[in-house]
């Protein structure tokens, strides 16, 4: 589930919804939502079957379900626990008309995967793909840190992955 290595390619796999009801995001804001997540079972079996054929061709190099949390966690999780930098670009993320850095980065859309692919698999990942919502949004870098940069161009995320991984510990011992 760890980054592996600076100047990978990092791609997001699975259309992103408003779809952020019942969301740990939603919670710490004051608000459950109405828009839960969906299963789409067509676009869902198609996409679970192109990223094992991936895994299985030896193209991914890490790989992490967008479930809980969504595009933020996943992105700082992998970061963290590989010891390298992420940069993502959200206006790269294929969505339904989303216009807020917040719902690209928090929404929990089933059967979506963040996905590391060398450079050089990059073609053959990509034919993988065809027919299938996906597409190239970010790099591994050897900056420790996670980077965003939101919808207007600007950056809206650039924390260390010291600091991620230290609330995330945080909020973990509150659960417990």
């Amino acid at each position: 589930v760890d980054v592996k290595a600076p100047g990978d390619l990092i791609y997001i796999v699975g259309g992103t919804f408003k779809e952020l009801g019942g969301s740990e995001y939603y919670r710490m804001n004051g608000a459950l939502g109405r828009t839960v997540p969906k299963v789409r079972m067509n676009q869902a079996k198609k996409i679970f079957d192109a990223v094992t054929e991936a895994i299985d061709s030896g193209l991914v190099r890490a790989c992490h379900d967008l479930s809980e949390g969504g595009l933020a966690v996943s992105a700082a999780e992998m970061a963290f626990a590989g010891g390298y930098g992420i940069l993502l670009d959200l206006g790269k993320v294929p969505s339904q008309r989303l216009n807020r850095d917040d719902f690209l980065l928090f929404s929990e859309s089933n059967s979506r995967f963040l996905v590391e692919v060398s450079a050089e698999a990059k073609e053959r990942f990509e034919t993988i793909m065809r027919g299938r919502v996906f597409a190239e949004i970010g790099r591994v870098t050897k900056s420790p840190k996670l980077c965003v940069i939101g919808l207007a161009g600007e950056v809206v995320v650039d924390v260390s992955l010291d600091d991620l991984a230290a609330n995330w510990k945080r909020t973990l011992s509150r659960r417990v």
